[in-house]
């Protein structure tokens, strides 16, 4: 008879009987497990027997723990912190005598945010921040925090940053090039000096940091980042307008800096050159002097040995040294010498003296050449 034949019953095609559709036998399938491991004993011990597997197989399967590369194992044994695991297969007291916790060490997690925040000259200014951050410390990155990681990560952050931008003013943050970043263990910032916003996100990170140190998080923070600084909409097209502005100041100032680089050279080598013609009229002066001074010990010398001859001789060298540049000629002998007189010429050039006739001038004397008729000296 085939299988689906009338009258063939609830078989399949390999001959089993098919569910009616009626719920188990639980009574059954007890009397079925009973049979199986009626070896361990009847009655009741069958059921030990069973128990006594459950617990064998809870006891093999909880008695290890792997440990990913990237995590850490913080174990507790009845609830109290016992050991920190490092990565790989460890074995352990089965649960609930030991239970290990996983936590992710590696993994950079971060929290961000927008704020407005006040200035220290009482300007607001709109600030989206970013804080990525590491576990450090397993065992005080669970225990230690006693809200979630993400909501003290976020407090303290905005702590941070408002105690740096609350220590500067509006633009100094927004535009002023940058300063010396301050020791990690510094206090927050209350100077005046301007600080750009990679100074200030450094700051930030330190005070965060310091911050949650205190708090013993476990949690190293990697980096602060500012995403995006400006001032709020209502005053935004003021600000670019003062930001034009000095951008034209710092362009004027630039094009005086290139002037002055031009000037200024110039005019040191004018005032070398007029210091160096000083230094030479000094030196000429005291080496003037100088001959000068020898000359009139010398004089001294021949005064003392003779004076009266010394004393004429210097009078006739000054008066012809006074009378050499003189045109004028004194005749004390009556007109009984020959006098030659000195003539001013042009390069010896002929030229007539009223009353004496043509004269000429050479290099070294002057001879007066009378025109015919006349004849005579000068008077």
């Amino acid at each position: 008879m085939a299988w689906n034949e009338p009258g063939n019953g609830q078989k399949d095609p390999w001959n089993r009987n098919r569910s009616s559709g009626r719920k188990p036998d639980i009574d059954a399938a007890i009397k079925s497990l009973r049979a199986r491991f009626g070896k361990f004993g009847a009655g009741s011990g069958g059921v030990f027997a069973i128990v006594l597997v459950f617990i064998v197989a809870w006891l093999l399967v909880s008695s290890y723990t792997v440990i990913d590369a990237r995590q850490v194992g913080v174990v507790l044994r009845f609830g109290q912190f016992s050991r920190i695991l490092p990565p790989g297969f460890h074995l352990k007291a089965p649960s609930p005598i030991e239970t290990v916790t996983k936590v992710e060490t590696t993994q950079v997690r971060s929290v961000s945010d927008n704020v407005s925040m006040l200035t220290r000259d009482e300007n607001i200014i709109a600030i989206d921040f970013n804080v990525q951050y590491q576990v450090s410390d397993a065992r005080k990155f669970l225990y230690s925090n006693a809200d979630r990681e993400e909501n003290t990560i976020h407090n303290a952050a905005e702590a941070a940053v408002r105690s740096v931008v609350g220590a500067n003013i509006m633009d100094n943050i927004l535009t002023t090039p940058g300063v010396d970043t301050p020791a990690p263990d510094q206090a927050p910032v209350t100077g005046v000096a301007p600080a750009a916003k990679e100074t200030l996100q450094q700051q930030t990170r330190d005070i965060l940091q310091a911050t949650l140190d205190k708090y013993d998080a476990g949690i190293l923070v990697t980096g602060v980042s500012f995403q995006n600084v400006s001032p709020p909409k209502e005053v935004k097209d003021a600000f670019d307008d003062v930001n034009a502005a000095r951008e034209d100041k710092q362009s004027e100032e630039n094009k005086a800096r290139a002037y002055e680089s031009q000037v200024v050279p110039v005019a040191r080598g004018e005032a070398a050159r007029i210091a160096a013609e000083a230094e030479a009229d000094r030196v000429e002066r005291i080496a003037r002097a100088n001959g000068d001074v020898e000359r009139f010990n010398l004089l001294l010398k021949q005064y003392r040995a003779a004076p009266d001859v010394t004393r004429r001789r210097l009078w006739l060298e000054t008066v012809e040294e006074v009378m050499a540049g003189n045109p004028k000629v004194v005749d004390g002998s009556s007109g009984k010498n020959i006098i030659q007189l000195p003539v001013e010429t042009n390069n010896g050039a002929v030229r007539n003296v009223p009353g004496v006739g043509t004269v000429i001038q050479s290099a070294t004397t002057t001879d007066a050449t009378p025109n015919p008729p006349q004849q005579g000296s000068a008077q």
